[in-house]
């Protein structure tokens, strides 16, 4: 019998607090987080962890997931990313890579199938993943340890130095994020700005408000002035994929980034500016313009 499980990732302010978290049924679930992470960390996490706990059990398994991200990463890019040395068409390295690779080597010789679910739209599992995430980057956000869950029986978890939600050969796998150097605030605003664009984030209107400065407002290609109440009523996933394309990046001051990038979509190119600006909740879209480039 197939085991049928969803995942989810969960940010407030992306990056910031972050949780994920998988659901079967009530006896069989698991979250965790960290103080610091994006939704793509606590996705990417959520699959991890349901296939590292499952990884003894015979049946065929079914991942539901509201991110597309996840699904086009492990089912569509991850083999390129590996033959060019887990590097992108660009020769950029590969976000989250350590999470990349340990995903690849908890698919081998799995009976794994993804699918694509609509975040927030009264899926059964999905929710019960989701408030499961949400409630884990809450906690870290109030300095507390999140509720772990039961896991699985039977699962590495049930070692008795290891949290529910945790597996003992992966107990370090977050230290190389300590190691590295820290991200700009450039590629944080990069980052973010691409975050903007996933169906993920544009289907959550509290995902987009924590995103929108307070003040924000935008001059559309149209030339039409958006208030930030405006784009919260009307935003949604996008009719067609986006490719944004960083033109430049410049500081005026230490916590802004104004960002000027280029937008492919359906053959059509648009210039964009989005000015990011860093408050106590991390870096928030204060202005956006977009002009359509002859």
């Amino acid at each position: 019998m197939t085991i049928t499980a969803a995942a989810d990732g969960s940010a407030l302010g992306n990056p910031g607090p972050a949780g994920w978290a998988w659901y079967v049924d009530a006896d069989r679930w698991a979250a965790g987080g960290w103080a610091h992470g994006t939704n793509n960390m606590g996705e990417l996490m959520a699959v991890l962890d349901l296939l590292q706990q499952t990884a003894h059990v015979d049946e065929p398994l079914s991942v539901l997931c509201d991110s597309q991200y996840v699904i086009k990463s492990i089912t569509q890019w991850m083999p390129g990313w590996k033959r060019k040395g887990w590097r992108k068409g660009d020769g950029k390295p590969v976000q989250n890579v350590e999470l990349m690779k340990a995903l690849d080597a908890a698919l081998t010789d799995r009976d794994v199938e993804f699918t694509w679910v609509k975040g927030h739209a009264g899926h059964a599992l999905n929710e019960a993943a989701d408030e499961r995430a949400r409630a884990a980057a809450t906690a870290y956000q109030a300095g507390r340890e999140p509720d772990g869950g039961p896991g699985w029986a039977g699962s590495a978890t049930d070692h008795p130095d290891v949290r529910p939600g945790q597996t003992v050969a992966e107990e370090d796998l977050f230290s190389a994020f300590e190691e590295q150097a820290p991200v700009s605030a450039e590629d944080e605003v990069v980052a973010l700005e691409r975050e903007l664009l996933t169906d993920q984030c544009r289907s959550d209107t509290a995902a987009v408000a924590a995103l929108l400065h307070p003040d924000w407002y935008e001059i559309g290609r149209s030339g039409r002035l958006w208030s930030r109440e405006d784009m919260l009523a009307t935003i949604g996933p996008l009719s067609s994929p986006v490719d944004l394309e960083v033109v430049r990046t410049s500081r005026p001051t230490d916590d802004q980034v104004l960002l000027l990038w280029r937008s492919i979509e359906d053959g059509t190119s648009t210039l964009r500016t989005s000015l990011w600006t860093r408050g106590r909740s991390g870096w928030r879209q204060l202005f956006h313009q977009g002009t359509s480039e002859a």
